[in-house]
């Protein structure tokens, strides 16, 4: 249970008003972790997580159990229909929200999850971009069916060679999203961007979690996604499949394990393909989100399966 007195640790954490970051690659034990902290400090749970706001989504998304998040509540869950998008602009608005309502509980925002861009938008801040325009994804799409996402690569180079430089030709959802902006505001993404602007004015405890073999992790990973599989995830797709106004473009349908079943269940592979290409594409998942989490600054790395874990955790709040 919850502690419902403060103890002079806790007293002086709250008051300080310091925000708790709990990274860490997928199927590295955050979720738990962060029910272990909850257990021993006075924290309000928020979900960094881009395809756990989506509603339906449970199994794939590795969504705590409904009896968990009864006695332990997590923030930016089941938030979303799959057919509506999530910024990184909804969720920095949707975070900041609840990381001050929080605080003004004397209460220390716990924010868990592996969306490292997400993470990334509080630390750094994030500028006012505006919202997704569908026809203008629309029209681009089009043009990249015929032209190519190298072409409209090159497009971007001419308009805003800055971002340009930094996202690959093959990168449709970024290079998409740069031109959508500057059709929408006839200014750059870099121009709109400021590194900085509205970060937190909070002291962030960074924490990373992770075991220390990575053929561990690669290991905890296939092992995840064939308990799902037992749990019925390929019937969650089903149901979302069914429903007719999802396609494999939206960005909840393009979520790691979905797009690979959702292509199953379109009869372009084999079921045995899907597997094995879900947990491929989890393992370049957790790559990505290790090489965010070795450059970012002041964290605190521990061993996922080192003994009093959360024990430890919550003594860095100490400090």
């Amino acid at each position: 249970m919850m502690h419902t007195a403060f103890s002079s640790v806790e007293r002086l954490i709250s008051q300080g008003q310091k925000v708790l970051f709990l990274m860490g690659p997928t199927a590295s034990g955050k979720s738990t972790l962060a029910i272990e902290i909850a257990k021993r400090l006075p924290v309000d749970i928020i979900s960094v997580d881009s395809a756990m706001v989506y509603k339906g989504m449970d199994i794939g998304t590795a969504k705590p159990a409904l009896d968990v998040l009864q006695e332990f509540p997590h923030k930016l869950i089941d938030i979303r229909d799959p057919a509506e998008a999530y910024s990184v602009a909804d969720f920095y608005r949707d975070a900041r929200t609840e990381i001050e309502l929080s605080l003004s509980k004397n209460r220390i925002p716990l924010l868990v999850g592996g969306t490292m861009l997400y993470f990334n938008a509080l630390r750094q801040g994030l500028s006012q971009l505006p919202k997704a325009d569908e026809s203008i994804r629309q029209s681009l799409l089009k043009e990249a069916e015929i032209k190519g996402w190298p072409a409209l690569h090159q497009r971007l180079e001419k308009i805003d060679p800055k971002a340009a430089a930094k996202i690959k030709p093959t990168d449709s959802q970024r290079i998409q999203r740069a031109l959508e902006v500057y059709e929408l505001t006839g200014k750059s993404l870099s121009s709109l961007w400021v590194p900085g602007m509205e970060a937190l004015p909070y002291p962030i405890v960074s924490i990373a979690v992770a075991p220390k073999d990575r053929s561990i992790l690669h290991q905890r990973i296939a092992e995840r996604f064939k308990i799902m599989l037992e749990q019925g995830f390929i019937d969650e797709v089903k149901k979302l499949y069914q429903r007719g106004d999802l396609t494999e473009k939206m960005p909840s349908i393009r979520c790691v394990g979905y797009r690979q079943i959702w292509q199953y269940l379109n009869g372009e592979i084999e079921l045995e393909q899907a597997i094995e290409k879900s947990i491929v594409a989890t393992r370049q998942l957790a790559k990505r989100q290790f090489t965010w989490l070795r450059s970012w600054p002041d964290i605190n790395w521990f061993d996922s399966d080192e003994c009093e874990l959360a024990k430890k955790c919550c003594l860095l709040l100490e400090q």
